[in-house]
């Protein structure tokens, strides 16, 4: 039997990062056995669903890189399936029809809730006698078992048992003739021959009703695994204020889409104590029993270590990739200066995000109108003018551009004017980059080319001109 699993989202909302564990958890397990991966849109709610929503949820899935065999599946498109199905159940009187008004069913509710008891609808209609205009409104229900118990093992949770005098008639179409989630998702899982479904813990509910339709249809029920919760930090169910947005928001923030999965799948998996995993390590090593029963906590500083990890030790030309996202973004045009696959490696130690890189790197690719004005004041002062243009003439001799001449450029200027590297290589650093601060010098120059680095020291001695004259 092929392993089969899914993704359903519902489009409610962008793809959050919760819902992209849960993904990843079940698309690991998917190529960890050589099975089929299914990308499912359950869109039956009409009022709260949007293009917008289902347009993020597929781009945060493509930037994850977590492809698909089948879909994406919308429910929307196959209401006619699932109403032939449940007028099979109507014929086979396993479902019925409910006139219940909404009144009736909120004055029992509060009645129920009164007296203490679980809220559940009364059966009122489910034997077929109760009077009702002949053009009223109704309800279909499924007509659940009233006897004995549903049981599953979960792989997460283990075995979990509900009594079906628990468990009420369930709503599976609504009196406007749409089908409800709980039993689209049955069809859907039915017709897809989906073999594993992997969710959110705050579908266990769900799940014995689920599994009752199963039953009721003689269709084969998949076996289950509803894995826990993500907290904030402060263990609070993760929510925007934890920074909880769309997966996409992540990418704009400067992540690399390898960091957050490996992130994501630490959140409640793990293999030992080992932290770094590459594709290929989280599918031969991921298994659903491996997935922890509590919630975890969301760590923005773990990820952080993370990403940076990966912009210093993924092969240049991948990081490159989503870099390049991140200078259109902010309008830096890379054909003016150096290759990413060369600012990468340079640049890759001082920065946590992809986006903190593209900001601070401005100065490889733009000439500065002006030079930040703490390190002008401390380095660029007159006794800085003369090693200024010392290095000045010979960085513009070179005829070798390497970062072993610029360095001995520079020495050489320290030398002959008997000066400490700090004195000329401060001045310097300012001079070509307009900031105090920047990866090692010789590595900086180089990569910023020796025709500006030569005009931006040349306009430092300007500079440092007019300073002493004023």
């Amino acid at each position: 039997m092929t392993v089969k699993t899914r993704f359903a989202p519902s489009p409610t909302g962008f793809l959050h990062v919760g819902g992209a564990r849960t993904a990843l958890y079940s698309w690991l397990y998917a190529r960890n056995l050589g099975g089929e991966f299914v990308l499912r849109i359950e869109d039956t709610d009409l009022e709260r669903s949007t293009q917008e929503a289902i347009d993020a949820i597929i781009e945060g899935m493509n930037w994850l890189e977590l492809n698909w065999e089948e879909g994406p599946y919308y429910q929307t498109k196959r209401f006619d399936r699932y109403n032939e199905v449940i007028d099979q159940l109507l014929a086979e009187d396993k479902a019925y029809k409910c006139y219940c008004s909404r009144e009736r069913l909120d004055a029992l509710r509060e009645q129920q809730m009164a007296a203490g008891e679980k809220p559940r609808y009364d059966g009122k209609c489910s034997h077929g006698d109760v009077e009702h205009a002949e053009d009223a409104p109704y309800v279909i229900r499924f007509r659940n078992p009233k006897e004995g118990t549903v049981k599953f093992d979960d792989h997460v949770r283990g075995v979990i048992e509900v009594a079906n005098s628990e468990l009420d008639d369930l709503i599976i179409r609504r009196s406007d003739g749409t089908p409800t989630y709980n039993f689209c998702v049955v069809i859907d899982d039915w017709d897809m021959g989906i073999t594993q479904v992997v969710r959110g813990e705050d579908h266990i509910n769900n799940t014995p009703r689920q599994i009752n339709i199963y039953h009721a249809l003689g269709a084969p029920v998949p076996e289950f695994a509803h894995v826990s919760m993500i907290l904030g930090d402060d263990g609070a169910k993760l929510s925007k204020r934890h920074g909880a947005v769309s997966v996409m928001q992540y990418r704009d923030d400067g992540y690399l889409p390898h960091a957050l999965l490996n992130y994501l799948v630490r959140l409640g998996w793990s293999h030992g104590d080992q932290e770094i995993f590459s594709m290929e390590e989280m599918i031969s090593l991921f298994s659903l029993k491996a997935i922890n029963k509590s919630a975890s906590a969301f760590n923005t500083d773990k990820l952080l270590w993370l990403n940076q990890h990966y912009m210093k030790t993924m092969p240049a030309a991948d990081v490159a990739k989503h870099l390049q996202w991140h200078f259109d973004d902010q309008g830096i045009n890379v054909a003016n200066g150096p290759a990413l696959i060369d600012l990468i490696p340079v640049m890759a130690e001082r920065c946590h995000t992809l986006k903190e890189l593209a900001a601070t790197s401005r100065y490889y690719y733009e000439d500065f109108a002006e030079f930040e004005a703490g390190a002008a004041k401390k380095h660029l002062r007159p006794v800085a003018k003369e090693a200024l243009e010392l290095a000045g003439t010979k960085l513009a001799a070179l005829t070798e551009w390497t970062a072993e001449a610029i360095h001995n450029a520079i020495q050489a200027t320290a030398d002959e004017l008997e000066l400490g590297m700090g004195k000329v290589g401060m001045p310097l650093r300012v001079a070509v980059t307009g900031s105090g601060q920047s990866p090692s010098l010789d590595q900086t120059i180089l990569l910023i080319g020796q025709a500006r680095s030569v005009e931006r020291i040349g306009k430092a001695v300007e500079f440092v001109a007019s300073r002493a004259n004023s």
